[in-house]
């Protein structure tokens, strides 16, 4: 069977990265963490001191060419981790601090058409997972299977305040709920790539569902596609 390509779009802390990871592992796909792209950016021009007032400083442009993403494995992580001009900052980019200038970042032109063009260049050889806020709609259109998650924002905030305890014991549950609204306001408004639901995809409300069950439901997707389109 060819290998496809499979999209998973949605808000922050719905879920679908944890879901996109076990999806890749069952298939022996090539996962790819889209967001942590954007993140990486965002560390990259906050260590610069190019981001003050939540803005990029004028002239951040004559940096990117500099920036070099590459995703490589790790055996304290599942699966690959990003790599920031050859060091791991898998730790560094999931901060609240992080988490709230990221829109800054991600809505500049120069800085999407940069990460589009290598996300593009990942999925030539297909057999990919690759998670975000408009792969389904913009990097890859066309892929094969494109899956929409959803949750409400309550859960969406347990569960990315959960995640980032680990690296941050001053956080607050409600610093991240209203970060994470901050950032769908944000995500869903801006000009260019605004977030939204990508045309025929399969929609997962995992509000109320397991993990488990969301991969499960996934994977149903999944092998009704083989088998519909087998060879």
């Amino acid at each position: 069977m060819d290998k496809i390509i499979i999209t998973l779009d949605g808000h922050s802390g719905c879920g679908k990265s944890t879901l996109a990871k076990l999806i890749a592992q069952k298939l022996n796909y090539t996962y790819v963490d889209t967001g942590a792209m954007y993140r990486a950016i965002t560390y990259f021009f906050l260590s610069k001191n190019m981001i003050t007032d939540n803005r990029l400083v004028i002239g951040w442009e004559d940096l990117l060419d500099t920036i070099e993403i590459s995703f490589q494995k790790n055996d304290k992580f599942l699966g690959s981790v990003i790599h920031l001009n050859g060091l791991c900052i898998e730790n560094e980019i999931r901060t609240m601090r992080i988490s709230s200038l990221v829109s800054v970042v991600s809505k500049e032109r120069e800085i999407r058409s940069k990460l589009v063009d290598y996300q593009q260049q990942i999925g030539i050889q297909k057999g990919i997972v690759m998670d975000g806020r408009d792969i389904g709609t913009v990097v890859f259109p066309l892929a094969e299977i494109k899956l929409w998650v959803t949750a409400s924002v309550t859960v969406r905030a347990k569960r990315r305040y959960d995640e980032m305890k680990k690296v941050n014991n001053d956080i607050t549950l409600l610093q991240v709920s209203e970060n994470l609204q901050s950032r769908d306001f944000e995500d869903s408004n801006r000009k260019i790539s605004p977030l939204k639901r990508p045309e025929k995809s399969h929609i997962i409300d995992s509000s109320s569902m397991t993990i488990s069950e969301t991969f499960d439901y996934s994977m149903e997707v999944i092998n009704n596609y083989f088998s519909v389109n087998k060879e």
